[in-house]
């Protein structure tokens, strides 16, 4: 059977990519990847460890002349973010994901593509089974969970971890080195609901459907003025609510991941028949706005009206609807401070990620970053004051640290040193406000020296993503001279 990756450079990062493309691996069900790489590591004779996490150790002596050289952590994370377009059909549980190639890319059709961080444990696999590749001692270590609140890392046992130098996988920009990491949190809100039994009679119902945003990856891509489906939907239905107070909300959603900027989101009304025309009028007049708002970087936004024919028999009690209402506008959403350190870096941000019904629940998550643990601090706390007005519940889970710029490392000399001698460029060196599992390593051991890199991919946690083709070979390649010159 012909690979659709058949032919692409390197050839067998691009093979095990392949292989690993036709495993499930969301965030929470890793079960079957992570057998993959034990009978993997086992396979090929090598030492391999499998933990309660389902994380995954692979530990591979030095090539000849390095057997005493330092050895070194190759760090990735087998689970991805997994989304789809609408739709589209595909079951993530137990489908492959559909790899595609389109000039200098790999995508995926309809779904997220799983280059995070699959380009990662492709390239370790490659590295592991290859006998011709001067080396030092390798502990490649692939975390589970690292999407969804990096319980893998913080799950692994440091004394099956020897190495002092690690160099993690999980950047998306060629040329470019990660020193440093914001940290963060998510937080659950949950606000009980209160129903009432409603008469349709001289009633009209809508749907109220936003939908055509990019969404993206909550850290990445947060400073880049993209719309919010669940802020969009929070600020059309008090829009409405206030041209038409016979407004009464059904049903409510928005979102699907707490890493990911909501790119959809849906809400069910119910009106009174002589305030039809009107509230039409109203969602018009507000989708314009937003649209003119959010134009020059949203330009598919599009706020849908449609007549449902349902039989709803229940709506949220004005009180209920009121508290949603403030949550939703009053939870912080997108940039909220920049580095006075350094030029152009988010310093700290939240993204309202979430809305949905759980039975007599509305449930809305959130996440936080921040390079200042100060600042996460304050934003949770915000969002409790928010939560406690309006008499629901909050609960915060999955806070990871931050991992802090250092003046000296010898890794990112080394490669500054080998990227200028391939390439002729300098390497340039930066931090980030996304998350990287190299804040748990550095708590876990504090002397590690560390560095990030990776190939250039685009549109992360989104149905849009891709993975540059020449980008990888290049970015491997660098890793391997990288690794022939730490002796």
């Amino acid at each position: 059977m012909t690979r659709v990756l058949e032919g692409l450079k390197p050839e067998r990062v691009f093979y095990y990519f392949e292989e690993i493309s036709k495993i499930p691996r969301c965030s929470f069900k890793e079960e079957k990847i992570s057998n993959f790489l034990k009978e993997f590591g086992e396979s090929h004779k090598l030492d391999t460890y499998q933990d309660e996490a389902l994380n995954i150790i692979i530990k591979k002596p030095g090539t000849k002349g390095y057997e005493n050289s330092p050895t070194v952590v190759l760090q990735g994370h087998m689970d991805m973010v997994c989304e789809k377009d609408d739709g589209v059909d595909h079951d993530f549980s137990k489908d492959p994901i559909k790899l595609k190639v389109e000039g200098d890319f790999v995508k995926a059709q309809g779904t997220t593509l799983g280059g995070d961080n699959g380009i990662a444990v492709a390239m370790a696999l490659a590295i592991l089974e290859a006998e011709d590749i001067d080396h030092p001692p390798l502990e490649v270590v692939i975390t589970t969970n690292e999407e969804s609140g990096m319980d893998g890392a913080k799950a692994l046992d440091p004394k099956l971890i020897h190495g002092r130098i690690l160099i993690n996988i999980d950047s998306d920009e060629e040329g470019v080195v990660l020193a440093g990491c914001a940290g963060g949190e998510r937080n659950k809100v949950s606000l009980p609901i209160s129903w009432e039994d409603i008469d349709l009679e001289d009633k009209v119902i809508y749907s109220i459907t936003v939908s055509g945003l990019l969404g993206g990856h909550s850290g990445l891509e947060i400073d880049k003025g993209r719309g919010n489906a669940n802020k969009i939907l929070a600020r059309t239905l008090s829009f409405v609510k206030d041209e038409c107070f016979s407004l009464r909300l059904a049903y409510i959603e928005g979102g699907s991941k707490a890493n990911a900027i909501p790119r959809n989101g849906r809400a069910i009304i119910v009106l009174d028949k002589e305030d039809e025309d009107r509230a039409l009028e109203a969602i018009e007049g507000v989708e314009e706005l937003i649209y003119n708002e959010l134009k020059d970087n949203e330009p598919a936004f599009k706020l849908k009206v449609e007549k449902l024919e349902d039989n709803i028999n229940k709506v949220l009690s004005e009180d209920t609807y009121s508290r949603l209402i403030s949550i939703l506008t009053l939870i912080p959403t997108g940039v909220q401070s920049m580095s006075k350190e350094m030029e152009g870096l988010v310093e700290s941000s939240c993204n309202l990620a979430v809305v949905k019904i759980a039975g007599d629940k509305i449930i809305v998550e959130s996440s936080i970053r921040s390079s200042k643990e100060i600042l996460k601090e304050n934003l949770s706390k915000q969002i409790k004051t928010v939560t406690d007005i309006a008499k629901a519940e909050m609960e915060s889970y999955g806070s990871y640290p931050a991992w802090e710029f250092k003046e000296n490392s010898n890794i990112r000399e080394i490669f500054k040193k080998v990227y200028k001698d391939l390439y002729g460029e300098d390497l340039r060196v930066a931090t980030i406000h996304a998350g990287l599992e190299c804040g748990i390593f550095a708590e876990k051991f504090p002397h590690m020296d560390m560095i990030s890199f990776g190939p250039n991919m685009y549109g992360a946690h989104t149905p849009e993503e891709k993975l540059s083709i020449s980008s990888t070979e290049r970015t491997y390649n660098l890793l391997l001279n990288v690794l022939k010159e730490i002796k």
